[in-house]
């Protein structure tokens, strides 16, 4: 079941943005007067679809291969091909017939939309939700390092005092991808020592490596904190062992546990066998026999003493906060791609294709999970159709730019060219990222 919400929250996700992207082309072509002769989602690949209809001489209708989707703009060059309407004199009423900075408009009509999406979304997401976030003044215990943190010299019960030299004042700024991104430096308080940890940029490559978890490698969501049990699973082996709401669990097989990941660490250890629990119920200590599963889990959920803080903001005041969120995805993503292309990260462990995308979206439907993605996806979807790559909206542009610099347009022979070349590159960017989320999916 947890793979049909996946799949079906990718499609959902997709279709929407999809939609919309297109959207953006076929209205700024309307607005010029340019003909538009089909509107899909996915793709009708050789004539077939799943559904279709005419209106106004429009072709509106859903392909079989769900890869994205088109609008067919007359008289234009594009991934359809289409020579015979190209081989007759202009009309008025063709994309080739206008002036090039209104065929530049048109081009840039589903990027512009799909920034303006990705805004909207964070936006009425901050008038709904707010702004959540744990001071850092709450993380008194300081950070958990993961794996990748340790890596690079942090230990759990790090304080990150300052990045950069600049206060921290919120804990998610530890973990904000500014930091893999900049070489930011990490100022630590580590008992009264005084540290500076630069965090590498190659570090990016194992986040990308551990998928949606990998930031959680690096340094947890969640600061270090003292626990106690809130529930318990039923049947599960802290359930049979007796653990009850309240319980606090002071050590494991005699070795001490003050803080919640150093229980996490001890289970790990014992996987799969049982453990002695030194438990304190009230003021009375007790020792209970528990199971520990595959996972290392006990099987209960803890109560932390840590609070976020959310602030409430109005309907007005929410646009500047989403939409500077909006834009960080969008600065955020420009940076890991520069670092890309200049091979200071692995295309193996970042690019990911629809299979990679269903995974971040999860097994489980939650609506806020559920837009926040959609609305990064939006605005990584309108960084990668800027590209100069040709059969993108931005190979399009680009030699739109050329035409105009030049006075007058390159030739039909060399756009031809140039869109199999670009389309021959995105099928085999699209069969790397297939295969390179198989292959991680097996590896797992």
């Amino acid at each position: 079941m947890s793979i049909v919400v996946m799949v079906g929250q990718l499609l959902l996700g997709l279709s929407i943005l999809v939609i919309l992207h297109e959207l953006g082309h076929f209205l700024a072509a309307r607005a010029f007067g340019i003909k538009v002769d089909k509107f899909y989602l996915f793709f009708d690949a050789w004539g077939v679809s799943l559904f279709k209809f005419n209106y106004k001489g429009v072709e509106y209708g859903v392909g079989w291969l769900p890869l994205g989707g088109y609008v067919k703009i007359a008289g234009m060059i594009d991934e359809s091909m289409d020579k015979e309407q190209m081989a007759g004199p202009p009309q008025p009423w063709e994309f080739r017939s206008k002036p090039a900075w209104q065929r530049l408009i048109v081009m840039l009509g589903g990027i512009i939309v799909n920034i303006f999406v990705g805004i909207f979304i964070f936006w009425m997401l901050t008038v709904k939700y707010g702004d959540a976030y744990i001071p850092m003044s709450a993380a008194k215990y300081g950070i958990v390092a993961g794996p990748i943190g340790q890596k690079i010299g942090l230990r759990s019960g790090d304080k990150v005092v300052s990045i950069n030299g600049k206060p921290v004042e919120r804990f998610n700024e530890v973990i904000n991808p500014k930091i893999f991104l900049d070489n930011a430096v990490l100022n630590i308080q580590r008992d009264n020592q005084q540290l500076n940890i630069t965090v590498p940029t190659s570090i990016l490559n194992d986040i990308s490596d551990k998928g949606a978890n990998g930031t959680e490698q690096f340094i947890s969501i969640v600061p270090r904190a003292k626990f106690a049990v809130d529930s318990v699973v039923a049947g599960s082996g802290a359930a049979k062992a007796g653990l009850k709401k309240g319980d606090s669990i002071l050590a494991i097989n005699g070795t001490k546990v003050v803080f919640f990941d150093q229980l996490e660490g001890q289970l790990g250890v014992y996987k799969n066998k049982n453990v002695q629990l030194s438990v304190k119920r009230g003021s009375t200590p007790m020792e209970l026999t528990a199971s520990v599963d595959k996972d290392g889990k006990l099987g209960f959920f803890k109560n932390i003493d840590i609070k976020p803080e959310r602030i409430s903001y109005g309907f007005f005041q929410s646009l500047p906060i989403g939409a500077s969120e909006a834009w960080s995805y969008f600065v955020n993503n420009a940076k890991g791609l520069s670092k890309l292309v200049t091979g200071k990260l692995s295309a193996q462990k970042s690019i990911s294709s629809p299979i990679g995308i269903a995974r971040m979206y999860g097994g489980d439907f939650d609506w806020f999970n559920f837009w926040r993605l959609t609305g990064f996806i939006s605005m990584v979807l309108a960084l990668m159709n800027l590209l100069p790559i040709p059969a993108l909206d931005g190979g399009h542009s680009l030699f739109l730019l050329v035409e105009m610099i030049k006075g007058k347009p390159l030739s039909d022979k060399f756009l031809e060219r140039a869109q199999i070349v670009g389309f021959v590159l995105l099928i085999c960017l699209m069969v790397f990222a297939f295969g390179n989320d198989i292959l991680k999916g097996f590896h797992k």
